[in-house]
């Protein structure tokens, strides 16, 4: 019984996390991430978008910019420039140990032996590949945004007209499915 409870929880928490994160206010029904900002002063803004471990940087990244130009017509603007950005990693390692294999021994005994290396003893394990090694990775953007009214300034590299980014990233743009 405890052997199946454990599968049954562990098929829970990975399919908690079983979808990249959707666009929407960070926290959203309970997702790890989102979008977040701060406004910094009439016409600027910090704006963030993190992902889950299932969300890819370049998802993150055009979150951002959707989020951004979102932002910029929802306040009475019409372009808006990056003053500045920048995408962060997050990656960890983990392992877990086959649950098939720890019920075979107990919680308290497995064979295991152990060897002298460099200074200390160090436990070896035959059955190493009972362990399941993992590496996540977790994407967050953030910029600051200046935003302006009319025609986007001729010259500037870094200017976006809202309107005109919503439109081209709004089909690739995921939102949370209502009253599911």
């Amino acid at each position: 019984m405890k052997k199946l409870l454990a599968i049954v929880a562990a098929g829970l928490a990975l399919s908690a996390c079983a979808t990249p994160t959707v666009y929407a206010p960070e926290g959203y029904g309970g997702q790890r991430g989102g979008y977040a900002e701060q406004r910094l002063q009439e016409d600027r803004w910090a704006v963030a978008f993190s992902g889950n471990s299932l969300t890819s940087r370049d998802m993150v990244e055009m979150y951002l910019l959707y989020r951004a130009a979102e932002l910029t017509v929802q306040s009475g603007y019409d372009w808006f420039v990056t003053d500045f950005r920048q995408t962060d990693a997050e990656t960890r390692a983990y392992s877990m140990a086959d649950p098939w294999y720890r019920g075979a021994y107990g919680p308290y005994w497995g064979p295991s032996w152990r060897f002298y290396r460099g200074g200390y003893w160090t436990p070896w394990d035959p059955w190493y590949r009972d362990m399941d090694m993992r590496q996540t990775t977790r994407y967050e953007a953030r910029a600051e945004i200046v935003m302006g009214r009319g025609a986007v300034p001729s010259g500037e590299r870094h200017g976006f007209n809202a309107r005109e980014v919503m439109q081209n990233l709004a089909p690739r743009v995921t939102r949370p499915q209502q009253g599911g």
